[in-house]
């Protein structure tokens, strides 16, 4: 089987990188045709004319390189949602998969409230998505919260829409954890409202003994500047660097946001904490209650509620045969659900099924 990973899609993000490497771990040829749009870029996306003329010179690159590629099957990598007409214009008739990760319209408006609810941008956001979710035969969510969702927004039947999970790339994300000699709590990631940094700021302010290292930066980066003294911040690390970074944390933290969205995802984080058999605590959602269980494979506890989060990472820091059986059941929890073995066994069958006479 011949797969063409496609698009603008941002090659070095996790999804895309772990979907293309899981594809080859199956025995699944892939070759990519690409164009360079959203790398290294803070906000991802732009409605200005900046944006739009990088994106069409790209969609045209992409057309004039693609004319006689031999595929069985086309993938468009996140984020593709601009490049789903052009897809479905050169797959033709072979089966045509959009592995979105997210609505552009729920991320931009819902979520960062980027745009007004009934501006222009958001209409036109809500057009994207739609436009791109038809366009595909099959679109590939990453939780079953997010495919329920995908297919209201997309206004396509629920069969169109499949779910496999995110996954960490293993190349990087081994296990080795093991109680530090000094606790501490690791927060990575873009410091964005689905995060919930404020709940995190306020659990560290109730644990003034612990020690919180908060990497990354992001719409929310004044929060920071009048964060608790036990916080510290690193506003960027190499993504080479992060597994020895999370292997030596005390626990990890995933995401503690209130809105709809961070009730229907797992983010990367999580899966890299589980990968190197980290100590995980999130928050309690539909989304990560799809991959795992409170007591067992992760802390779980309400969204949006300090106290909460810092008893539970105060049971970790006091206890650490609790964070080691925490640890082992997040790691036992990945290698059944989201190992790259697991998964690409799983995107291998859901082509395979698109490709049946």
């Amino acid at each position: 089987m011949r797969v063409l990973y496609y698009g603008t899609y941002e090659r070095d993000y996790p999804r895309n990188a772990q979907v293309i490497s899981c594809l080859r771990g199956a025995g699944v040829e892939v070759v990519e045709r690409h164009a360079r749009v959203w790398e290294r870029r803070r906000h991802k996306f732009s409605l200005g004319l900046g944006a739009m003329l990088r994106v069409a010179v790209a969609e045209a690159l992409l057309l004039l390189r693609s004319p006689g590629e031999r595929f069985d099957a086309m993938i468009v990598g996140y984020p593709g949602h601009f490049d789903m007409p052009a897809a479905r214009w050169i797959a033709r008739r072979r089966p045509l998969v959009f592995n979105p990760l997210v609505s552009l319209s729920d991320t931009l408006v819902a979520d960062r409230g980027r745009f007004g609810e009934r501006s222009a941008a958001a209409a036109l956001l809500r057009s994207v998505d739609r436009i791109a979710f038809r366009k595909a035969d099959l679109v590939v969510a990453d939780t079953a919260q997010h495919a329920d969702f995908f297919a209201e927004l997309g206004g396509i039947p629920r069969s169109r829409v499949e779910v496999c999970l995110v996954g960490a790339e293993e190349r990087l994300f081994r296990p080795g954890w093991h109680p530090p000699a000094e606790f501490h709590v690791l927060f990575v990631g873009k410091l964005i409202p689905l995060h919930g940094l404020e709940t995190i700021l306020a659990a560290a302010r109730l644990l003034p003994e612990v020690p919180f290292r908060i990497v990354g930066s992001g719409q929310l980066d004044g929060l920071l500047a009048q964060g608790p003294g036990n916080v510290q911040r690193v506003p960027w690390i190499e993504y080479e660097a992060l597994p020895e970074e999370i292997r030596g944390a005390g626990c990890a933290l995933g995401i503690f946001g209130t809105s709809a969205k961070a009730a229907r995802v797992i983010p990367n984080k999580a899966y890299q904490a589980l990968a190197c058999g980290t100590p995980l605590v999130t928050a309690d959602t539909p989304a990560a209650r799809e991959l795992l269980v409170d007591g067992e494979s992760a802390l779980l506890v309400p969204a949006g509620d300090p106290e909460a989060l810092a008893a539970a990472i105060g049971r970790l820091a006091s206890d650490p045969e609790l964070a080691r059986r925490i640890g082992d059941g997040g790691l036992a929890a990945y290698r059944a659900e989201a190992s790259e073995a697991v998964l690409g066994a799983r995107w291998r069958g859901l082509l395979e099924r698109l490709l049946e006479p």
